[in-house]
């Protein structure tokens, strides 16, 4: 084994780490009195230390302040969402006037279809990929049906072209080009759940705007693990959620991007009380005079208690600085990625694709054997302390996240996989 694969060498990037201080700031599952290795802050993120005294501080001000609570202080609830505006425009790449934190990730989606979703005869459909988060496959498929329209033949989904179930650039560009005419909506994700797939989303916007269609992100694997450019990319919109590498917290508030361009326009929307402009929504006017930006799309105001660990998290991605998580992300899969051809090419193949670009620091794994012995794998990983997950029908996603995940722990991982092939 050649020096920069050993042991060794992983604790020694520990040690030199510039990000190391901040796996500090979490709280890790234990096992057997030891942290677990856990590679699924891609499913549900770590618990950061800040959290506990954030949820606190709101509990503290309910309890001393009762409603006076909404307008005294720094953190009042009143302006309460206007904490994590800035720090989350930072991390998507956009404006602090495009992005909001509210809702759920699919209530956003069904949100933003409202208003750029706008099929008419002769341009109904909506592109998607093929194998789309059920989430999503079933907003698309209930607004096509709620226009009037048939999934059946208005729902276009794009299957793999590459061998491992992955979708080339050319394809995308070729259905966009051969549906140009008939879309409404390319709806795509910036990572590809199950097969840890990064795409260019510059080029998808320029290739859908070009046929006259909207453009629109579901960004649930992308944000807070990839660099994004939201508002240089041009989508009309983005909808993610804060549980995944945000941090926030199970069932966390979600978060939208709505480019600025559309800040003023008047669009056909679902309207609520807490998008009406702040300096007139206490007039209680029947008139529905929208916030300038994406804060005009919110319903309700926003729920304190879930908002505050986001503050923890993004306070954290702050001190970081997504080009250092990323640097490090890079590496960090790329040590899990080489250790995986070293020494165990017959038992794992990895579905994720090898360019750093394609993808962030999930890697996809396939078991050789099928799906039975994939099982076995991962229940025994989950009883030695080494938690992935799976996603049916056979994959196993292991992520190594930048801001917590250690070289180290990669190196567990393989010998755990070892050790349970017999191969140690």
């Amino acid at each position: 084994m050649t020096e920069t694969l050993s042991r060794s060498h992983a604790l020694a990037l520990d040690a030199a780490d510039p990000l190391r201080h901040l796996r500090a700031e979490f709280l890790f599952p234990q096992h057997a009195g030891a942290d677990q290795a856990y590679f699924v802050g891609n499913s549900l993120g770590l618990q950061p230390r800040g959290a506990r005294a954030m949820i606190q501080e709101v509990l503290d001000h309910w309890g001393s302040l009762a409603v006076e609570g909404h307008f005294t202080g720094q953190a009042q609830w009143m302006t309460y969402q206007e904490l994590v505006t800035e720090p989350l425009a930072r991390v998507v790449g956009a404006l602090p006037a495009e992005v909001v934190a509210m809702n759920t990730l699919s209530v956003n989606l069904h949100l933003m279809m409202v208003s750029f979703y706008r099929p008419t005869r002769e341009r109904p459909a909506i592109l998607i990929e093929a194998g789309a988060f059920p989430s999503d496959r079933h907003a698309v498929e209930s607004q096509i049906r709620f226009h009037g329209f048939d999934p059946a033949t208005d729902l276009i989904e794009l299957e793999a072209d590459e061998p491992d179930g992955t979708i080339s650039m050319a394809a995308v560009e070729r259905a966009i080009a051969a549906h140009g005419p008939r879309l409404a909506l390319v709806l795509w994700p910036g990572i590809q759940y199950r097969t840890g797939q990064a795409f260019d989303l510059a080029a998808i916007v320029r290739l859908a705007r070009a046929q006259g269609a909207a453009v629109g992100f579901d960004l649930a694997h992308a944000v807070g693990n990839l660099p994004l450019a939201l508002h240089d990319d041009g989508a009309d919109f983005a909808v993610w959620c804060h549980y995944k590498y945000l941090n926030a917290g199970p069932g966390a508030v979600g978060g939208c991007f709505v480019h600025e361009r559309h800040a003023r326009a008047q669009l056909p929307r679902f309207a609520g009380w807490w998008g009406h402009e702040k300096q007139t929504r206490f007039r209680m006017a029947p008139e529905f005079v929208p916030t300038v930006g994406a804060e005009g799309w919110q319903l309700s105001n926003p729920p304190i208690l879930a908002m505050a660990p986001l503050r923890a998290s993004l306070a954290l991605f702050e001190q970081a600085g997504m080009a250092a998580l990323r640097g490090k992300s890079e590496r960090l899969t790329g040590l899990l990625e080489a250790l995986i051809h070293a020494r165990l090419p017959q038992l794992l193949h990895i579905v994720t694709p090898s360019e750093p670009a394609r993808r962030g620091c999930q890697l996809s794994l396939r078991v050789a054997g099928g799906r039975e012995r994939g099982r076995a794998l991962f229940e025994h990983l989950q009883s030695v302390g080494v938690l992935g997950d799976w996603r049916e029908p056979d994959v196993i996603r292991i992520a190594p996240v930048p801001m917590y995940n250690r070289y180290a722990d990669v190196h567990r991982f393989v010998e755990e996989v070892e050790a349970w092939a017999g191969l140690g």
